[in-house]
């Protein structure tokens, strides 16, 4: 690629890459596309100013001891020394969070992409009811009522009505506060309300795609709706798949609302005690800022690697 530069003489000369440097380049381009940096320049703002120096900040003060009062004061590898050597509670934070992770994440994830193909293949018309049907639970603020009417703790239950009223039981099931329970029924409701913004991501990405390409998949040998699924529409949908991910995952890792709308804070013998609420104790509760900011650079690197490979997996569909 190259630039024309105009000379004193008048005649222009053609620019290579190879003769800028980088900081030549990068300036150039820039006033070229000056207009579109100007249209990004808010959310760039926003980003750097709310996410990019809270992460700068919180990794400074994961190696100080903080408690908002006093100035930060540096211990280095402390904070995470003590995380992994001196704190059981969080093992068993790091345990949960993973359980969660691994089971709600890539479920809610293919469940939100075979329920969006699905009802794509529905009329318009039936397509919008279905859709939002599937999408309601998801910004319901009524969700954890209804399960927690259905899995209350007295003979008012409904399941608990139920099983007294068919013998299975002959006295509730304190579902949310026996550790036998509570996790499996977090799970369950947190796959309930996973149906969010992924689930309209892959919707609008599968009306997106032009039916051009099913044509072309026809004449290269494309037999049936599963390879027409993993050679064409899957690649097409990368962009929306990646982002769907993004999401999923982090609403896998910051699992600890549901947990404590439904069996409290902290739950029955930390059954469901994941790292979001270590975080939040040290954070929101003991102020012990330096602390909960270890916690929260573990979560965050987590969260990275979890991504990183999602989109290794990706990179690979329909090759």
């Amino acid at each position: 690629m190259s630039k024309k530069l105009q000379t004193a003489d008048g005649v222009e000369h053609a620019v290579s890459r190879k003769d800028m440097t980088r900081a030549q380049w990068v300036w150039k381009e820039m006033k070229t596309n000056k207009t579109g940096y100007f249209m990004v320049a808010p959310f760039m703002i926003v980003f750097f100013v709310f996410t990019v120096i809270p992460v700068i900040m919180s990794i400074f003060l994961s190696l100080t001891s903080f408690n908002m009062l006093q100035p930060p004061k540096f211990i280095f590898l402390d904070n995470y020394i003590r995380l992994f050597l001196d704190d059981d509670i969080f093992i068993t934070a790091v345990k949960n969070t993973l359980i969660f992770a691994v089971i709600t994440g890539p479920t809610s994830y293919l469940l939100s992409l075979l329920v969006a193909w699905f009802i794509n293949e529905l009329s318009p018309k039936i397509r919008a009811l279905v859709t939002l049907v599937f999408y309601a639970p998801s910004i319901g603020g009524n969700v954890y009522l209804i399960w927690g009417t259905l899995f209350s703790s007295d003979a008012q239950g409904w399941v608990n009505g139920w099983l007294i009223n068919m013998g299975f039981i002959n006295e509730p099931i304190l579902w949310f506060f026996d550790k036998k329970y509570v996790m499996a029924l977090c799970i369950v409701v947190a796959l309930w309300t996973s149906l969010g913004t992924s689930f309209l991501s892959f919707i609008a990405g599968l009306q997106g795609i032009d039916k051009s390409y099913y044509e072309a998949g026809a004449v290269d040998g494309i037999k049936n709706r599963w390879q027409e699924l993993w050679y064409v529409t899957l690649p097409v949908m990368k962009p929306m798949l990646m982002f769907g991910a993004v999401l999923a995952i982090t609403g896998s890792f910051g699992f600890g609302g549901i947990v404590t709308a439904l069996a409290g804070f902290p739950s029955v013998e930390y059954s469901c005690w994941t790292i979001t609420h270590h975080l939040d104790d040290y954070g929101g509760q003991r102020w012990e800022t330096g602390y909960a900011s270890a916690i929260a650079v573990l979560l965050f690197a987590m969260m990275i690697g979890a991504n990183m490979l999602v989109h290794k997996l990706l990179a690979k569909v329909g090759q």
